[in-house]
């Protein structure tokens, strides 16, 4: 039978860290680990399933014996702070109603949301919800992904798709997913569409590289700005000039082929030799006078 295991757990306290920092006794221990739920919960609903959509990819938990530190991982800091940080006040206020514990809030900006398997899962969803193509959406993303730096990518829907009477599952996969390389950077992500004809599960999974060798900021926001013509150019691909490969009508004209024929100045001709058709004349320009050298006075 199958032996799916999720990317993140079997990665956790080997190359990843705990979502949740914290030690308890063993009475409090189911107390604090349901009250996380309810936080992760209650900041899911709060800024990304409603206006504003904040984008929120990982919420981090640590306690201390005074108080609840909670950390925000989103694509729109400013969506969260709000003017003069009155909405991060007002969650703020909110989570302490919650737990009965003093919280504070640290929010950290995700630089590169199209490399981000929840976010990118979550642009799936949405787009699902208001019944576009999955076909067109899965290949969208994907190539999003990989313009934006991605090593590889896959991402799965699974349900009524398009409506059907009957549910299935698509998937789209680029570059490579080595699921069992415990130091690939291989970040998962799961959401799902509720639809108004069922609900959708939306999966993705996206390799970043290995973990000692992770781009930089820079590196990753010039590959971002690279659109997908130049990338083609550089590498020398498909229709990246002449005879550069085949197949893209746009760049590299009948395949990459190279024209072998003889060719004489003025008109084509076959191999043999035999003219294809009359000589086109050039127009002969008039020879052009030298210059008169100034004369110099004697």
């Amino acid at each position: 039978m199958g032996q799916k295991v999720n990317p993140t757990g079997f990665r956790t306290g080997v190359t990843i860290g705990w979502k949740s920092r914290w030690f308890a006794p063993k009475a409090n221990y189911g107390e604090f680990l349901v009250e996380d739920e309810k936080i992760r919960r209650f900041v899911d609903d709060k800024l990304s399933r409603q206006p504003p959509h904040a984008a929120i990819s990982c919420v981090e938990i640590e306690r201390t014996r005074e108080e609840v530190k909670v950390l925000l991982k989103t694509a729109r800091p400013g969506l969260v702070i709000g003017p003069k940080g009155a909405e991060v006040d007002k969650l703020k206020g909110h989570l302490e109603d919650l737990t009965n514990r003093r919280v504070s809030i640290n929010i950290l900006e995700i630089k590169n949301p199209d490399i981000d398997a929840r976010l990118v899962a979550e642009n799936i969803a949405e787009q699902l919800k208001r019944r576009a193509s999955f076909r067109r959406t899965l290949k969208q993303r994907a190539d999003a992904a990989m313009q934006a730096g991605a090593k590889g990518v896959k991402i799965q829907v699974s349900g009524r798709l398009g409506g059907a009477e009957m549910s299935r599952t698509e998937q789209i996969i680029l570059g490579s997913i080595p699921l069992h390389t415990l130091e690939a950077d291989v970040d998962f992500g799961f959401v799902p569409a509720f639809t108004t004809y069922g609900v959708i599960g939306c999966k993705v999974w996206v390799y970043r590289g290995m973990f000692g060798e992770t781009p930089s900021e820079e590196e990753q926001a010039a590959a971002a700005a690279m659109t997908r013509a130049r990338r083609r150019r550089e590498r020398g691909g498909p229709g990246g000039g002449p005879g550069g490969g085949g197949g893209d009508r746009r760049g590299g004209g009948r395949g990459g082929r190279d024209d072998r024929r003889p060719t004489v100045e003025g008109g084509a001709s076959r191999p043999g030799g035999s003219r294809l058709g009359s000589l086109k004349q050039q127009p002969q320009q008039a020879p052009q006078a030298a210059p008169e050298e100034p004369s110099q006075p004697q």
